[in-house]
Parts: C-alpha cells; structure tokens; sequence
C-alpha cells in the first residue's frame, strides 16, 4: 500500500497545468459505445476511474489504442452485450453509465451494483424514471439492475432532482430514440455540457446545452468524431485553495475561468482573490485570508447546489481553507450525509470546527494546523487532507492515497513542481 510523505509550511510558487475533467471524460467514454465508428479522444485524464472505465469496456469487446499520451482512439465496432465485469463496476460509480449507451444499442442490457465514493446516499431513481419513460422496463435486483426495451420512443421528462449522471445516462438513452425528448430540471454542469458537445460531433440534436432543459430529437445513428475532454474546474480549485493557504502565487493554466465565476465569488467570503489573465486564474501571493461577513455581521454561509451553485465536490477543500481565515464560517452540504465526517481529521490536526449534524459544520479560524497522520476517506476530502497537511507545520503522512489517484492525475508530481515536498511511499 501506498502513502505520501508531505512537508508542510511551504509556499507554492509557479505554473500548474489542469488534467481533463474527470467528470466529463467517464461519460465521454460511456457515450463510445453509441458508435460503430472510431472515435478519438485528447485530453483523457490517466486516472484510475479512467483506467477502470476502460478496462470494462475492453472485456466487452471494445478496441481501444493509445498513440499517446491522454490521447484515446476507441472503436466499439466488436462490442458485445456480455455481462459487464462486476468486480470492475463495483469499483467505480460511473459504470452505471453504461446502462443508456448499451440499451440504445441493444436494447437490453444487465448492470451490476455501481460503487464509488461513500460519502452518503447516492440515488439511481433518477436514471430509472427517465429509462422507463422512454419505454423500458427496468428491474431491480439484489446484485444488479436489468433494463429491458422494444425500442426507445422520446418523452417529456421531469427529474426529480437535477442529476448529472442521471442527466447524462437518460441523454444518451434519448439520441437514438425515436421521436423528440425533452428532460426539464436537467443538470447543466461543464462535464454535461462537455457530453453534448461530444454527442453533437456525433450526429446528435441537441438543443439547450448549458441549461436545465434539454431537447433533443432523435437519430438513427452516430457517427465517429473527435473531442477534446475539457479543464477540470474541480481541480482548478483545489489548486486556488492550496495557493492561498500556503501563501504562495500560482498561475493555473488554461483553467477556462467562464466555469469558475461561482467558485472564484465563493472563494472570496474566505478571503481568497483571484484575478482572470487571458484563460488563466492567478493567484496573489500572501492573502491575509479573513472571512467576509454578511450584512449587519452576520455570520456567513457556504452551501452548495446543482450548478450553477458552489459545486459539493469543492465543499471538503473549501472548509480547509477557511480552517486558515480569520472569522467563522458555516458550511452546509445539502447534497450528501456523510462528506462532512472528514473534519475529524481536520480537527485532529489543531482546526476549530463544529460538526453540528451530518449536513452542517461551522469553522472558526485561523487555526495553526499541525502535520499529523491522517487517511483519505474518498476523493475530495482525500485532496483536502493533502491542502491541509501542505499548509500545516511538520511533516503529515496520509494513507490509502488510492482514493485521491482515482480523481487526481499524478498529483504528487505536480505538487513537486510547483514547491511542494512530497514523496509517494510504499509500506514495507
């Protein structure tokens, strides 16, 4: 098993290039499936979610090549409706995206339970309600789901909550089907959008992309296509927060900063600035990080929501920040039970937080952090824990990093290079 070693009160200082968006790239690669024709992909992060996407898509018949780095030639040409591997799709959430591509295309299709982060419950009722409006038969097993379908026909659809992942399955589900769909209270985030963008290279008729409501008509079939994964706005802001809690400058590249104007206003109750340079954000070295109350000296809150709210997968790393502001903060995670117990750890290394339930903390701040060891409960608290042990005095050690590489590609080496004393350790 694998650890890092990390030295902490270290200033960053200098350039950090963002990976492709995890969150687009899983889909992306689902939405292969639609297409006999080679599809080409840049941009792919090498992450281990990504590795794992793809090794299910391989057993099921699919050619992949890699010609070079980040760069994807994929041809589901072979691809069969064998059993998708269940020790494999246990491992990652997002192999549950597969159901929409492979009951398009054979319009049946046997999934076993999803894994991925457990950070609360994770709901599947709204992929079930959008298949079975657009006529499939979906049954619910104690090892799995199985959809079943004479051919999809287009719906009017009403989720019940803004889903991205049942957002993007029930999209792929609907390109193929016949007649015209339309999904209301859709999720709109970047990666959904970078999906559309993919699908539209495809041949689909998309309209609405970039809003809560998605019509699209339907088409016999798609085509090959090229597509460029978009930047990762999540791990642009973690890469903000780190800078600013070390104090030091950092330019993130190429961070397309129209995705980052909730994240950037967010980041400013804890008294983070950034200023926009072309496609970059730079951060100022040295902030005197302080929270910015709400009128009358109201103690400000941090909640998140579906986009284009403050995202949840920036919650973790936004309490780290304000562990390291003067003033106090309450956090509400809306979205999941149990992504705020990570705290204990925080709090295990000299922060002043509340947890008041499962959804709520309050942070008071600034906190001297100190180097302890710690171990990464899921990806994004894993990542905060990382910001944490960066910003604190000592040497942190931080254990089932596996976690934090299912979502962050190669991170010790970009810390390396931006200051940041890091070694990946092995346990002897």
């Amino acid at each position: 098993m694998e650890y890092f070693d990390i030295r902490g009160g270290e200033e960053v200082a200098g350039e950090v290039v963002l990976s492709g968006n995890k969150n687009e790239a899983l889909p992306v690669l689902a939405a292969t499936l639609l297409t006999d024709e080679p599809v080409v992909l840049r941009n792919v992060p090498d992450i281990i979610d990504v590795r794992i996407m793809l090794e299910i898509m391989e057993r099921i018949g699919v050619s992949i090549e890699r010609p070079e780095s980040h760069r994807l030639i994929i041809c589901a040409r072979g691809v069969t409706d064998s059993p998708l591997d269940r020790e494999l799709c246990a491992r990652i959430r997002t192999s549950f995206l597969f159901v929409g591509p492979l009951l398009s295309r054979w319009r049946r299709v046997e999934v076993p339970l999803p894994g991925g982060d457990i950070i609360g419950r994770r709901r599947l009722d709204t992929h079930f309600l959008g298949f079975t409006q657009l006529g499939a038969l979906c049954e619910v097993g104690e090892e799995g789901y199985r959809f079943l379908s004479k051919g999809l026909r287009g719906s009017e659809i009403h989720l019940d909550e803004a889903s991205v992942t049942g957002t993007e399955n029930i999209l792929m589900a609907a390109v193929c089907a016949e007649g015209r769909t339309i999904i209301h209270n859709a999720a709109c985030e970047p990666h959904v959008q970078g999906l559309c963008s993919f699908l539209i290279a495809m041949g689909a008729r998309i309209e609405g992309v970039g809003t809560n409501r998605l019509t699209i008509e339907g088409v016999p079939s798609l085509t090959g296509a090229e597509h460029t994964i978009g930047p990762d706005h999540i791990e642009a802001g973690s890469f903000i927060v780190l800078a600013a809690v070390t104090g030091g400058s950092l330019t993130v590249k190429d961070a397309a900063p129209h995705h980052l104007h909730t994240i950037r206003r967010i980041f400013q109750t804890v008294g983070i600035e950034t200023r926009v340079e072309g496609q970059d954000i730079v951060v100022p070295p040295r902030q005197g990080m302080m929270v910015r109350k709400d009128l009358h000296n109201a103690v400000p809150r941090i909640d998140d929501g579906p986009w284009p709210s403050f995202p949840s997968d920036l919650m973790s790393i936004a309490i780290v920040a304000a562990t390291r502001a003067e003033g106090t903060l309450l956090f509400f995670e809306k979205m999941f039970e149990s992504r705020l117990y990570f705290v204990d750890r925080l709090i295990q290394m000299g922060a002043q937080i509340i947890l008041c339930d499962p959804h709520r903390v309050v942070v008071s701040g600034p906190s001297a952090l100190y180097g302890s060891t710690l171990e990464s409960p899921d990806i994004r608290a894993g990542m905060a824990l990382l910001i944490a042990a960066a910003a604190a005095q000592g040497r942190s050690r931080i254990h089932n990093i596996r976690q934090i590489d299912r979502g962050y590609e190669r991170i010790d080496e970009k810390l390396r290079k931006i200051g940041i004393t890091i070694d990946r350790c092995k346990l002897k």
